[in-house]
């Protein structure tokens, strides 16, 4: 019995150890198994992040400009960019027909306008929301000439020259009107009716309307050149009311909207016009 005993022990301790064996293998081939699946997963999910990631800082990127990351490095390309030009536009208009216009957007263009040494910029919207919400376009323009061009800000400042906006200058060299649809047609109107009430007070005759009369008359461009150019966003094939006696002899570009323009587009469209011939009407 003892020797049939010791013989079941000896059987029964190796049936555990067998079984404990068994057990590690198990863990370890389950262990392996997790590492390969998270190993997989990283693998699949690594392209994802990294297209996320690299997305992000396109869309950064391209709503500020070249100077993300390095102000000093996007200064210098844009103030070589504005000289690399074969001409450059005094006047620029920015036009946008989309029904929301991005605050945003628009002070980038504009600081891009004044980083490229541009000396006149037109804003405008055919709903007037521009216009009417001028303090948060301004706040915006000078948050975006903090971001874009860092410590050269006073280089780049901007005179809003709205009638409500009277004698407020941000230490800068570029002016800058923000238009509505009132400023255009309306303009005109009023500006003939001015000079009736001078013919009829014998202080003009009526042969003493002409071009330059009539730009005199007119209060909305006071002291603004003509546009050169007109960037006009959207889908409308209109430039919808914007200016539209000055405008005769203005190159127009569309492009597709201005959400999330980048420094890219904007200056391409410079490029073209830089590059187009101006037959001013012959």
């Amino acid at each position: 019995m003892s020797g049939a005993g010791g013989l079941a022990w000896r059987a029964l301790h190796a049936l555990v150890r067998a079984l404990l064996c068994l057990q590690r293998a198990l863990l370890a081939c389950l262990r392996g198994r997790a590492a390969a699946a998270a190993a997989t997963s990283c693998a699949l999910l690594a392209p994802a992040a990294r297209a996320l990631g690299f997305r992000e800082a396109r869309a950064a990127w391209r709503r500020r400009g070249p100077a993300h990351g390095g102000a000093a490095r996007g200064r210098q390309r844009w103030r070589a960019d504005g000289r690399a030009l074969r001409k450059l536009p005094v006047h620029v208009g920015l036009v946008v027909t989309e029904e929301e216009p991005s605050y945003a957007d628009m002070a980038s263009l504009v600081v891009w306008c004044m980083a490229v040494g541009i000396s006149y910029v037109s804003v405008y919207d055919h709903n007037g929301i521009f216009k009417r919400n001028n303090s948060r376009l301004m706040d915006e323009i000078l948050k975006q000439q903090q971001e874009l061009l860092g410590l050269d800000v006073s280089k780049y400042t901007v005179k809003f020259a709205n009638q409500d906006k009277t004698g407020q200058v941000l230490n800068c060299q570029s002016t800058l009107k923000v238009l509505s649809p009132e400023d255009g047609k309306a303009d005109i109107v009023k500006a003939a009716q001015n000079f009736c009430q001078l013919v009829a007070q014998q202080q003009r005759t009526h042969s003493d309307l002409d071009v330059n009369m009539l730009d005199n008359l007119l209060s909305s461009t006071n002291g603004f050149p003509d546009p050169d150019l007109v960037l006009k966003f959207g889908p409308v094939d209109s430039t919808l009311g914007f200016l539209p006696w000055h405008i005769r002899l203005t190159e127009i570009i569309s492009l597709p909207s201005h959400l999330n323009i980048s420094y890219e587009d904007f200056f391409s469209a410079l490029h073209h016009y830089a590059a187009c011939e101006q037959r001013w009407g012959k």
